[in-house]
């Protein structure tokens, strides 16, 4: 089911640091999936499986807006930002960039799309090349994709460097000479070389001393707000998904599970696996006080999800057989607010609804391997 496409208000109250977003929608994912074909065991007879990395996924993100998508480790944020750079192929489901499938580019709409999106990465050092001066790091996509002259080039390079915090001569420097956070600015500096319309920030504070969070944060605001930038963020911690992102989308087992504008979802989750995340959550505050959730149980293996609800072996609240038998669907059960969740009657009423198109269906006989649905 896709997204709402309501028209959202100018200025999104406890926003107001934020760029305001545009109408106008750069990317679009609908049903996405990714399997992974895996093998039962050890034996030679053990047998193929599907591991469900991305099951079914589906959301927008509009030009200068941060799109988050959060949740624990293995519930398939990575994959998702995989498949947006075009770095993986989709199961099932399509990705535009533009109105156009991603899938289906030629090779002109190609180059277009790997100029407007780009990725900051999660290790700083790992994803520079440490045989590199930092001036080949960051003028590389100029000489491959553009036209330009080295003059120009490393003009442009001082240019970046001094936009991101450094100086113009750290460009004649290596990566091994940088401290962790001056070496992610040289990775937003690169992400930023062919300015980009969507930026992929895949746990772009996660692996910095937390001294030097708040200031990476505050840089890539200030260049959304400066350039325009969409941002696709990727994260685990709710103080960075909450301080940078318009919307969020809210993950478990290979699907978004709630989703909504930033401040009301974290102040009023719907979802009870949203809200057991967020318990667990260090509050802003030491005298604040916050019901804590403990989950029973651990996180059921991708390769056999439980049938029905996907969260229902560990949720406090299930209502009964409907949570075990009938999958939820993703339906707005406030203003720009949408859960999946048979404990909302949207929710639960569009399950029904999916479950008796299906029931209604001519019988598709079944195919084996990851193309499978």
């Amino acid at each position: 089911m896709t997204t709402s496409t309501a028209r959202r208000p100018k200025v999104i109250k406890g926003m107001e640091h934020l760029a305001v977003p545009k109408d106008e929608i750069l990317l679009k994912a609908t049903g996405v999936k990714k399997y992974f074909p895996v093998s039962r065991g050890f034996s030679l007879f053990g047998g193929k499986a599907n591991l469900k990395a991305v099951d079914d996924v589906s959301f927008e993100i509009r030009a200068g807006e941060t799109f988050g998508l959060v949740g624990e480790s293995g519930c398939g944020k990575t994959t998702t930002a995989k498949m947006v750079l075009n770095l993986d192929k989709p199961t099932a489901g399509d990705i535009t960039f533009e109105g156009k499938t991603v899938l289906k580019m030629d090779s002109a709409v190609r180059q277009n799309f790997r100029t407007n999106v780009q990725a900051v990465f999660q290790d700083p050092w790992s994803s520079l090349n440490p045989r590199m001066r930092v001036r080949s790091i960051v003028g590389e996509p100029m000489e491959i994709a553009t036209t330009m002259t080295k003059q120009q080039i490393t003009a442009r390079v001082g240019e970046l460097l001094t936009e991101v915090g450094l100086n113009p001569y750290q460009a004649n420097l290596y990566p091994h000479e940088f401290s962790g956070g001056q070496r992610q600015r040289i990775g937003i500096a690169r992400a930023l070389a062919l300015s980009p319309k969507l930026v992929v920030l895949d746990e772009p504070v996660s692996a910095l001393d937390v001294s030097i969070r708040a200031q990476i944060m505050n840089l890539l605001v200030d260049l959304q707000k400066q350039h325009g930038l969409a941002y696709l963020l990727i994260a685990h911690n709710l103080a960075t998904v909450r301080y940078m992102c318009h919307r969020v989308g809210v993950m478990y087992l290979g699907k978004i599970v709630e989703m909504g504008d930033t401040d009301p979802l974290f102040d009023d989750p719907l979802h009870p696996y949203t809200r057991a995340l967020i318990s667990a959550a260090l509050p802003s505050h030491p005298d604040i006080k916050r019901e804590e959730i403990i989950l029973p149980g651990e996180v059921p293996s991708p390769i056999n999800p439980p049938s029905g609800c996907t969260f229902n072996p560990r949720c406090p609240v299930k209502i009964g057989a409907v949570c075990e038998e009938m999958k939820p669907v993703l339906a707005e059960e406030k203003s720009r607010h949408r859960v999946s969740c048979h404990l909302y009657e949207k929710s639960k009423k569009a399950a029904e609804d999916v479950a008796k198109a299906a029931a209604a269906a001519p019988a598709v006989p079944s195919t084996n391997g990851a193309k499978q649905a």
